[in-house]
């Protein structure tokens, strides 16, 4: 009897728009992987900055204004993708958001081909739950990744999932790009320059949008805390018009006459840099971070990262090992952490910069994070359609 052939995954990838950002930049990850591997794969958004990636590696897009939240636009869209899946023999849709899910879950069904989805973070659930519905849209994919065990328990606390078709699939760190052998001194120099880092003192460094959930006023609280004084913090990132926080964190480093120790600086254009010039590495969420890239980027530079117990940083940190987790919203657990890893000796710093490298690399890499996921698209494809056409 002749050996079935096994279907080859033939995806398209679906979200709201490629501008900057986590989903943006994981969609275009495993779109070069696909077509590395040849992989036929295919993106619908409604466009921006990040479809010039696509076009140098040849990938067609598909323009469709997926953003929109309008019910009449969104089964437009649906008939527009359900054409498109047919014109290009699509086997798998991939949905990476709620509003462009819908669209995404209808033209599947209209098509006969496998929906599936990645759970990005904790979307909001309203005023009695109002908004569980819309939703639960990223959770009726035949596969639903989760980004981190964080999300996962979230996925199954607040929504009648079947645990046994959630994939955990963490998000990854560019080790090419996040390399500390890689950062000339030149670059290094100029990191120095630009945020008036002193050569006498270690410099603590957060990286993140200026926003009061990132817990930048946590730090300056814990900061004023520290038993150790011989510091120099950055606090670095872009306040996105939120100038009366901005107003508030500076207000305080004055409260606790720390204006000298402090730097306040705008969006970070060489991350990699400024942290090799750094001692610690810094994420002070007061809220749970799906998954917190900076944590993995830090230990990836071979850094001492300080991260909140909560969130993708209990999935991402050895507490002790690879970094030093502390009690989240807390600034006397915050001061201690710092205290603690400030105290350590060279052998001490060198253990742990050994330990975070390797953990990176082992667990959290883009090659990591596109082959599991690859392999959940081999899943589906070799499965018979469900769906009746």
């Amino acid at each position: 009897m002749p050996k079935t052939k096994i279907a080859e995954p033939v995806v398209l990838q679906v979200l709201p728009e490629l501008e900057m950002g986590g989903v943006e930049l994981g969609t275009i990850e495993i779109a070069s992987e696909l077509q590395k591997q040849g992989i036929k794969n295919f993106v619908a958004s409604q466009g921006g900055r990040l479809t010039k990636e696509l076009s140098k590696m040849k990938v067609k897009h598909l323009t469709l204004p997926l953003k929109t939240k309008n019910i009449f636009k969104m089964r437009k869209n649906a008939n527009e993708l359900a054409k498109f899946i047919k014109e290009n023999g699509i086997n798998i849709v991939h949905a990476r958001s709620r509003a462009p899910a819908w669209s995404a879950y209808w033209a599947a069904q209209k098509a006969g081909v496998h929906y599936m989805t990645t759970f990005h973070g904790t979307y909001g659930l309203g005023p009695c739950g109002i908004k569980k519905f819309y939703n639960k849209i990223m959770t009726l994919g035949e596969r639903v990744i989760v980004i981190s065990n964080h999300i996962k328990n979230h996925v199954l606390k607040n929504y009648k999932v079947d645990e046994n078709k959630l994939r955990l699939v963490h998000r990854c760190v560019d080790i090419e790009k996040f390399n500390p052998e890689l950062v000339s001194q030149e670059r290094i120099i100029k990191a120095s320059n630009e945020y008036n880092l002193p050569e006498e003192k270690p410099v603590l460094t957060l990286i993140g949008r200026i926003t009061r959930w990132k817990g930048q006023h946590l730090l300056v609280e814990a900061l004023s805390k520290m038993k150790n004084k011989n510091y120099y913090c950055v606090i670095a990132g872009d306040d996105q018009g939120r100038l009366n926080y901005v107003e508030e964190i500076k207000e305080l480093a004055q409260k606790y006459r720390l204006k000298n120790r402090i730097g306040f600086y705008g969006k970070v254009l060489d991350p990699q840099a400024l942290m090799q010039a750094s001692t610690i590495v810094l994420s002070t969420a007061i809220e749970p971070e799906a998954f917190g890239r900076i944590s993995v980027e830090g230990q990836a530079m071979g850094k001492i990262v300080v991260a909140s117990n909560i969130g993708g940083s209990l999935d991402t940190i050895k507490d002790g090992v690879t970094g030093k987790l502390f009690e989240s919203g807390n600034a006397e657990s915050l001061a201690k952490a710092l205290d603690w890893a400030l105290k350590l000796s060279d052998e001490e710093k060198k253990k742990i910069a050994t330990e975070a490298q390797k953990n990176a690399k082992e667990n959290f890499t883009k090659q990591i994070m596109c082959d599991k996921t690859i392999q959940i698209y081999r899943e589906l494809a070799e499965d018979e359609v469900n769906y009746n056409k």
